[in-house]
């Protein structure tokens, strides 16, 4: 097997392991603040808050682990992230009320970097023609955490409580990190140039029209998809018509939204390269906004369950496919940091689209949160189509 090849199936266990822990506990803080003795018409508004909390200082934090990455090596980083993210899931299975809680997941924020690392190594080590695919794949093993993540942790929230999920996600993070210690050897191509500082690093990006625009993109992506997130679990527990057992059903709900992914990641990756990647970034944008607009005439589990996985069919080419446009964009030696940079707008994104979901949610209907969520889907894609975002492969153009 070649080198790039190796590495890349390395990446994508751990990218899988990672995205596995952050979902098993993550997604059903929600649920859990219940057991932390938050009350019924304030949980929407704590779990804006839970969710956004980390985003916030992750997305301050991210810039500065992708010049660091660059400057010290990516896989350094990596296990620098996956380390200190063990300790951090295992403290939440201490926590005793909202507001550590929040703390803890600040801390969860700070450390954060795992999966843009493994990204970095991989865009840095693969051939320029196989961009496309590798990255389609590393999604498609991020997606699959996103399967085994819900389910082994709805199990383990019905049989031995949430707090053991967390525990087990602690192990799985772990085991990840290890696996790139002994296996993951980043090579030369990850030498960085001139280090630049973080004020710099927003100059470049803010000469560059595409660069500029395509983290537009993922902050109004990741605003859109995070604003219905904190709402998710409490509407499945809603739908199902008790909050008992919400957990699991939650899981498989998320799974099947996983299993989308890994089907469609790696078609979009190749779509990409025959029909062009802006083209294949637009149809996403404004196929899945409309999916997910559908859910305005949804109240049954069953269909909700069905829309949620055509809606992750279309959704896993919007980021790998973002991705793969800010590779093209920039020089090697900005590699680490531009995916910084894409982290910090993800996070961002991340951040805001909580807020945003848990306040409507006092004003709206969940139903008409769907309908917010396809409208800024559709427009974005639309925009993309406008603008013609289509890039070519510059190596060092911007940042030489």
């Amino acid at each position: 097997m070649e080198s790039w090849k190796r590495t890349m199936w390395i990446l994508w266990v751990g990218v899988l392991l990672c995205s596995a822990s952050y979902t098993m506990a993550i997604p059903f803080l929600p649920l859990f603040l219940f057991d932390l003795g938050v009350d019924k018409s304030a949980v929407n508004l704590w779990a804006g808050i839970v969710h956004s909390s980390a985003f916030l200082v992750g997305a301050i934090m991210a810039p500065l682990w992708g010049s660091l990455a660059d400057k010290y090596g990516k896989r350094k980083m990596v296990i620098r992230a996956g380390l200190s993210l063990a300790v951090i899931y295992a403290l939440i299975a201490f926590v005793r009320n909202p507001w550590e809680l929040v703390i803890v997941r600040m801390l969860h924020g700070f450390v954060g970097g795992f999966v843009p690392a493994s990204m970095a190594i991989v865009a840095s080590v693969s051939p320029k023609e196989k961009m496309g695919w590798s990255l389609g794949m590393m999604q498609a093993g991020t997606m699959t955490g996103g399967i085994v993540g819900p389910l082994f942790g709805g199990l383990l929230a019905l049989y031995f409580g949430q707090r053991m999920s967390f525990v087990i996600a602690a192990v799985t993070i772990f085991i990840a990190t290890i696996a790139v210690i002994v296996w993951v050897k980043e090579g030369t191509q990850g030498t960085a140039g001139k280090r630049t500082s973080i004020m710099e690093d927003f100059r470049v990006v803010l000469q560059s029209g595409t660069l500029t625009n395509l983290l537009l993109l993922l902050i109004t992506f990741q605003l859109s998809f995070n604003m219905i997130q904190p709402l998710l679990t409490l509407h499945i527990a809603e739908l199902q018509g008790d909050v008992k057992g919400a957990v699991l059903s939650s899981g498989i709900v998320f799974a099947l939204i996983g299993i989308a992914g890994i089907l469609a990641s790696p078609m979009w990756g190749k779509a990409g390269v025959k029909r062009g990647y802006a083209n294949v970034l637009a149809f996403c944008l404004i196929t899945s906004g409309i999916v997910v607009s559908l859910q305005f005439f949804v109240y049954d589990l069953w269909l909700f369950t069905a829309v949620q996985f055509i809606f992750g069919l279309f959704m896993a080419g919007i980021v790998p496919t973002i991705n793969t446009l800010v590779v093209q964009s920039t020089a090697d030696e900005f590699r680490g940091r531009s995916f910084g940079l894409t982290t910090s707008a993800n996070q961002l994104g991340a951040m805001i689209g909580p807020l945003v979901g848990g306040g409507l949610g006092f004003f709206l209907n969940i139903h008409w949160i769907f309908v917010t969520i396809g409208v800024l889907l559709v427009s974005a894609g639309l925009t993309v189509m406008l603008r013609r975002m289509d890039v070519q492969p510059c190596a060092g153009k911007h940042h030489a």
